[in-house]
């Protein structure tokens, strides 16, 4: 017989699979997931960009805080992600409607990290900013890693919702009731635990269980995930040069 050559790392082949378990096609996936990472930059760049026009532009943070009508658009734009979730929800899978209402959602959003933003301090921004990429970039990779092992994280599912409701009650007790620089510190520990493990949990979704048809939905998970750990560590920053 001919011998056979090695082909497990011949391309022709076919992609490794990124679970033991998995039964559809490696480059399927990696299509996906690769365009669920290239709308994430996106996401990404157009936050950076509007957050740093809100920042440097000071009479747009100065008119947000200092009229009526620049309070009540503050609080709109505050809502507006909220408000647009749902019809993005019942949406997202109808082109370009999807497209529109996650444009919307991002640039809302980004409005609201830029205002933000916009009242802290560069040297907090910037810690920031570089401790939420170590982490979402190690976070990422480890779940990748920890996947082809066999390794399910679905189980975390249930135990991050219940964190979410004790940080949601968290920061309405905080609202009502001060309880002054420890708390928010507290606060922002807590919470960027909880979204670390969403990290892990949607990317791990992302690898095993989206469909193909829900590329937006999984893209607004990580970008609220990413976004939520860069808020959560810039209230500890703050907190502690206070």
């Amino acid at each position: 017989m001919w011998a056979q050559p090695n082909r497990k790392n011949d391309v022709e082949a076919g992609a490794r699979p990124l679970y033991p378990t998995m039964l559809e096609s490696p480059e399927l996936r990696w299509a996906f997931i690769r365009k669920i990472y290239s709308i994430l930059t996106l996401q990404l760049l157009t936050t950076i960009a509007v957050a740093a026009v809100v920042v440097y532009v000071r009479p747009i943070a100065v008119f947000f805080v200092s009229t009526g009508a620049g309070l009540a658009l503050y609080i709109v734009l505050i809502l507006m992600p909220f408000i647009v979730l749902c019809p993005l929800y019942f949406y997202h899978q109808k082109h370009p409607v999807n497209y529109l209402l996650l444009g919307i959602f991002t640039v809302s959003l980004a409005f609201a990290v830029g205002l933000t933003c916009a009242f802290t301090k560069g040297k907090v921004i910037l810690e920031s900013v570089i401790l939420t990429t170590v982490v979402v970039v190690s976070l990422t990779l480890y779940t990748f890693w920890a996947a082809r092992r066999g390794h399910d994280f679905n189980f975390l599912g249930p135990f991050l919702f219940g964190a979410v409701l004790v940080l949601i009650v968290f920061a309405l007790i905080q609202v009502l009731f001060p309880l002054g620089r420890i708390s928010l510190m507290v606060y922002g520990c807590l919470a960027s635990i909880i979204f670390c493990g969403y990290i892990v949990y949607d990317t791990d979704n992302l690898i095993k269980r989206y469909s193909y048809d829900e590329y937006i939905w999984a893209a607004v998970s990580l970008y609220l995930d990413i976004i939520n750990l860069f808020l959560s560590l810039l209230t500890i920053f703050r907190a502690a040069e206070s």
